[in-house]
């Protein structure tokens, strides 16, 4: 459940200039690097801030989904949307892990998400109001995901580049089966097709942010791309997002709730309107529609949970004891 062995060397090394300049050395010459090597402070830090960011993210994005699994149309949807979710339990333990390697545990991850110190992201504070909300969300919400987490596969940090390889294997399937929800929907009845039409209204923009701020807004990118941790600055990735998943709508017949949405040849890629950032904001310091029942079943959960994890650390004292003895 800890991992404070794992914490490396660089806690007890002093960050001179020639020191950083090597650690930046092997970032540029594309090195991994590894728990125990090395690093700065700072690089720690922000990993950590990420990766538990993202784990919180996998674990909390289980919810709105879940709270379609006994009321998906057939059963081979529920059998679907079942795998899917205990998918990303998984990604989150994965994720969980990987953050381990830093030296921080998964309680203080978990106490720093139940007090609001860490966030998640964004887009799991939206009610899933429609089945077709589950659709929007595989190819909306997952889409956006892949478009974030692919170049995570070559982040500067081992672990978490291992396990995100794993994780986007998953997500591309998650994808594709939210489009196929949407396809057969768009297909459908008339009634079918405006539930399709109204989930992508509401979850469009709700995706977009979940790229982050713009680049010139956010407290972490620049430094983040430096390191190698991020790959691609958030508006970038925005832009790719944009482009690949407009052609997928228009190929559903549903229309984008974007006026200003349209192809531009000069930069190769669609114009779009502005985010609303002021709500962006407002979710993420925890005014959104469903952050606090989010937080409490996140703590119900973890109270809840409390004797599973009793009974495991009173399993491997005794086995410490038994191996002492022996």
């Amino acid at each position: 459940m800890y991992a404070q062995g794992l914490i490396g060397s660089s806690q007890d090394t002093e960050e001179t200039p020639e020191f950083l300049a090597a650690f930046q050395a092997r970032i540029d010459a594309d090195e991994k690097i590894e728990p125990k090597d090395p690093m700065p402070a700072a690089y720690r830090k922000t990993l950590i801030r990420q990766i538990g960011q993202h784990a919180h993210s996998e674990i909390v994005g289980m919810l709105p989904e879940g709270n379609w699994i006994t009321r998906a149309p057939t059963l081979r949807r529920k059998a679907a949307l079942l795998a899917k979710v205990q998918d990303e339990g998984g990604h989150g333990l994965y994720l969980y892990s990987a953050a381990e390697t830093l030296g921080i545990s998964r309680d203080q991850m978990t106490e720093e998400l139940l007090s609001g110190k860490a966030k998640y992201s964004s887009i799991f504070n939206y009610p899933t109001l429609t089945w077709a909300d589950i659709g929007a969300i595989g190819w909306l919400v997952d889409g956006a995901a892949i478009m974030n987490q692919v170049p995570l596969c070559r982040c500067s940090y081992g672990p978490y580049a291992r396990a995100m390889i794993r994780v986007c294997k998953e997500e591309s399937f998650h994808q594709r089966q939210g489009y196929e929800i949407m396809l057969t929907l768009s297909r459908g009845s008339d009634e079918q097709k405006e539930m399709a039409q109204d989930a992508l209204n509401r979850w469009w923009w709700p995706s977009l942010m979940m790229f982050g701020p713009s680049d010139g807004d956010s407290q972490h990118s620049d430094q983040s791309t430096r390191w190698k941790i991020k790959r691609f600055t958030n508006d970038a990735l925005r832009q790719k997002f944009v482009d690949a998943t407009v052609p997928q709508g228009e190929k559903l017949g549903l229309t984008f709730p974007d006026p200003d949405l349209k192809w531009n040849d000069d930069k190769g890629g669609y114009d779009f309107g502005e985010i609303d950032w002021d709500e962006f904001w407002r979710v993420v310091k925890g005014q959104g529609r469903m952050n606090v029942d989010r937080i409490a079943a996140r703590r119900k959960a973890w109270e809840d949970g409390a004797w599973v994890r009793e009974a495991a650390m009173a399993h491997v004292e005794k086995r410490k004891t038994q191996m002492a003895a022996e």
